[in-house]
């Protein structure tokens, strides 16, 4: 029963704690939305072109032709994590967009065993102890627009990010992405996305009466309160994708992403200076009405126990279907347990306002 203690001893210094510029701060922010992305392993810079380019490009958002709304929900960890995601975009006008997206990532009724001994040594039966969540929410605003250059679009977020770990500490946090795309008069298409390029900051705000009584808990740990305050390094992706029409009806979609971090990971290409990782995916689509999606990425070279290395990647497949206006997709991530991820299966929708015209 002490392993509940520890694990939550543990959880709240990995989220709280470490030096001011984390390599993985903020991370919920990486996980993706749109199951029609997931499928493609998140390969979308470059032509994503509806409401979830809030997310992925806002620079994309300039495509929209009319309002559209986004709803996602996913589950993760054997359904102990819920990650929610709901979106909004609409045209200003022929050359204009503007976006807003909510994110809640979390993790609720989790059992606070700070008490889980009381005074005269019992332990406390479990239905009597208190419960609490560890939610992670974003809101983005989105703006896009054409540039002068046929072709050439830019799109800017503005991010305001709440995180919550029961009453224990809370911060808020704001950040910026930017990003580009390009049409080529061939018909190919080109995305450059600069998330975080101001770094993101986090302000976390302890309790410190809920501090001191796990302080002593575990000998050596947790004697004093961590940093209060930690930095989102910038992230870059790259991305082209080119699309094929054959005999009228079908379609084929292949689109190639570089993502790259500036810090040393597991990541395939990984150097003290930055860490970059492809994704390559693909959609097969029949008379803008059916699709079929794959895609590769998440490529790491894991350490083993005999100090080798193992290169792992993460398939994804997908499936989408298209009627007057709205968009049901679904995602199945990690076939073959290629990842140390468990498997997920997520489900959104999208919603064109046309259909109401």
């Amino acid at each position: 029963m002490k392993n509940y203690l520890v694990i939550l001893l543990a959880c709240l210094s990995l989220t709280i704690s470490g030096q001011s510029a984390r390599k993985y701060s903020n991370e919920f922010m990486n996980i993706g939305v749109d199951a029609a992305a997931l499928g493609m392993s998140n390969a979308v810079t470059s032509h994503t072109n509806n409401v979830n380019s809030g997310y992925w490009n806002p620079a994309g958002l300039v495509n929209l032709e009319d309002n559209q709304l986004a709803l996602m929900h996913s589950s993760y960890f054997a359904n102990i994590a819920s990650y929610n995601y709901l979106a909004y975009a609409m045209p200003l006008d022929d050359r204009s967009a503007v976006g807003i997206s909510v994110i809640r990532f979390g993790v609720d009724d989790i059992l606070d065993t700070t008490n889980l001994i009381d005074s005269g040594g019992n332990i406390v039966p479990f239905e009597l102890l208190p419960r609490f969540s560890t939610a992670d929410y974003a809101v983005t605003l989105s703006y896009a627009r054409k540039l002068p250059i046929e072709g050439l679009n830019y799109g800017i977020n503005a991010k305001v990010i709440r995180r919550v770990i029961g009453d224990f500490a809370s911060a808020w946090g704001f950040g910026f992405d930017a990003g580009i795309q390009f049409e080529s008069k061939n018909d190919w298409k080109f995305g450059f996305m600069a998330r975080d390029i101001t770094t993101t900051y986090n302000s976390w705000a302890i309790d410190e009466d809920n501090f001191e009584e796990i302080s002593g808990a575990i000998a050596g740990q947790n004697q004093t309160l961590p940093e209060k305050s930690e930095i989102t390094l910038p992230k870059l992706e790259i991305g082209m994708s080119k699309s094929w029409t054959f005999h009228y009806d079908y379609t084929l979609l292949a689109a190639f992403n570089l993502n790259m971090r500036f810090a040393e990971t597991n990541d395939i290409i990984s150097t003290s200076f930055a860490s970059i990782a492809p994704a390559l995916g693909f959609q097969f689509g029949y008379t803008d009405l059916v699709f079929l999606r794959a895609g590769v990425g998440n490529f790491q070279n894991e350490l083993q126990i005999d100090n080798s290395e193992n290169l792992t990647f993460q398939p994804n497949f997908g499936v989408g279907f298209k009627y007057k206006g709205i968009e049901i997709d679904y995602a199945f991530t990690d076939i073959g347990d290629q990842s140390a991820a468990l498997y997920s299966n997520v489900f959104s929708v999208k919603l064109d306002f046309s259909i109401f015209r």
